[in-house]
């Protein structure tokens, strides 16, 4: 299947007082059309930068896009003007924001926000056929009495109900990607079912890419096909979701997936946390940067930064630990011991 999105050895930098901070540091993965990806990983290791760089969403300074690429649809989204950015953001590359309240404007009724991008994406539309898509995209998101919503203020809904009218406006044109950041995190268990069974219905209907930003594993075993996990600023392993939650290749992600609890754990079975902090981005370490916390660390760790290569079919890692002298050097480190 062809690809939509291929990302390039991404480089993104923050600008601070306190020096630069390397947020996004050789990111590569690709969605193809129709998929579902999920990106995972803890607070601050460059999920929601990854996401906003690929709209562009960036203020630059005090961000700086370095190397790299963004491929969508044949285009290197990093080259093109602002100008030619708006026609896409919006219209063929659309975002659900993590706060729905912060989102969404206050001082205007949920129709006429939903209308503005119809309006501004499609020059020859009416405002009559503009109100008339917005009410379908309402009633395709599952929102009740939709005409009456139209005419309504955002502290007028529920919070299920705005991120609902936030993913209406987010496929009022159509879109051929759709990049949900955290899109349940301040919602209940009941009203998160809700809005993932919306997600894959749309999925399935429009034939939409999805890119979903998460900490929550349990969402990504329910909604995608494929995850790409990031710790640090880089990508430290790829698979399916079957691959990565059956036979996780990085202890990185055999940490997260020890941090959730399951079905078939005893009730009195702990939750394992992962052990230390991420590392300081403004002085990243030169080896693996999960070296400090790895329970499986070994010396070339510390010092050299593994490369992302193929360690089963379809799954990706970047851990010295598939290096063929790794299970003799670690033979001979419990044979000293």
């Amino acid at each position: 299947m062809e690809n939509l999105l291929e990302v390039n050895d991404l480089h993104i930098t923050f600008h601070t007082y306190a020096g630069k901070v390397q947020a996004v540091r050789g990111v590569n993965f690709e969605v193809k059309k129709g998929e579902a990806v999920a990106i995972v990983g803890e607070s601050g290791c460059g999920k929601s930068v990854t996401a906003k760089s690929i709209m562009r969403l960036l203020e630059t300074p005090p961000a700086e896009y370095g190397k790299g690429s963004i491929n969508f649809s044949g285009k290197d989204l990093t080259k093109i003007s602002e100008k030619e950015m708006q026609k896409i953001r919006g219209n063929d590359i659309s975002m659900i924001f993590q706060d729905p309240m912060t989102s969404l404007n206050p001082t205007t009724k949920i129709g006429s926000q939903i209308m503005e991008g119809i309006l501004k994406h499609n020059s020859n539309i009416s405002r009559k056929d503009a109100y008339e898509r917005a009410l379908e995209t309402l009633k395709l998101v599952g929102i009740p009495q939709p005409e009456k919503r139209m005419q309504q203020y955002p502290h007028e809904f529920s919070g299920g109900m705005r991120q609902r009218a936030m993913i209406a406006m987010a496929l009022a044109c159509e879109p051929k990607l759709l990049i949900a950041d955290e899109p349940t995190t301040a919602l209940d268990v009941t009203i998160q079912a809700q809005i993932l069974e919306l997600m894959k219905d749309i999925q399935r209907r429009m034939e939409t890419s999805i890119i979903l930003i998460t900490h929550d594993l349990g969402v990504v075993a329910e909604t995608c096909e494929r995850v790409v996990v990031m710790y640090a600023g880089k990508v430290v392993e790829t698979g399916t979701v079957e691959a990565i939650f059956s036979k996780p290749q990085h202890p990185y992600t055999r940490g997260l997936l020890k941090t959730v609890p399951r079905l078939d754990m005893e009730k009195t079975a702990p939750l394992v946390p992962i052990i230390g902090s991420p590392p300081d981005l403004l002085d990243p370490p030169k080896g693996c940067p999960f070296y400090p916390r790895c329970e499986s660390a070994m010396k070339v760790c510390k010092d050299h930064d593994p490369e992302l290569e193929v360690v089963e079919e379809g799954q990706t890692a970047a851990c010295w630990l598939h290096h063929p002298m790794a299970k003799a050097t670690q033979l001979q480190a419990q044979t000293n011991v």
